[in-house]
């Protein structure tokens, strides 16, 4: 059984520029989550043991409460988040350079294969437009 979800996305942008979409709050907060989704930050303290606490506002009216720990920050290039609330998982984040670009890959990490096989009809699309609208305000430069 599989319990991590791999998706990757090629950003015409420098991995510094990349990076700066996770460490600004106000940009992050524009593209955090699937689409349809919204963010309220409460608390965001991007260093090691810092604390992400936000709320995710749905498009059907509901919030959905969440809170990562910062595990590791390697500026530019890995970033690794642990969402401390359920479903419990870490999110593995890494910024390589390439020619014309920058490779993001986005790997997620539940802690069980059960809770990984219940959600995976929803990680797998969501992961997806997270990395679609990380792209789209990266290279159109929409802060």
């Amino acid at each position: 059984m599989m319990k991590s979800f791999k998706h990757q996305r090629k950003i015409k942008a420098s991995s510094k520029e990349v990076f700066k979409a996770f460490e600004n709050i106000t940009i992050l907060n524009k593209w955090w989550g699937p689409d349809g989704f919204t963010n309220t930050s409460r608390t965001f303290e991007f260093k090691e043991n810092g604390k992400w606490v936000f709320t995710m506002h749905g498009p059907d009216g509901k919030d959905y409460p969440n809170e990562m720990i910062f595990q590791e920050i390697k500026k530019p290039g890995k970033l690794v988040m642990r969402h401390s609330v359920q479903p419990y998982f870490t999110a593995t984040i890494t910024i390589e350079d390439i020619k014309d670009g920058a490779l993001v890959t986005f790997l997620q990490e539940f802690d069980s294969e059960e809770v990984a096989k219940n959600v995976a009809h929803i990680v797998k699309p969501s992961n997806e437009q997270v990395l679609d609208k990380l792209q789209k305000i990266v290279e159109k430069k929409v802060y």
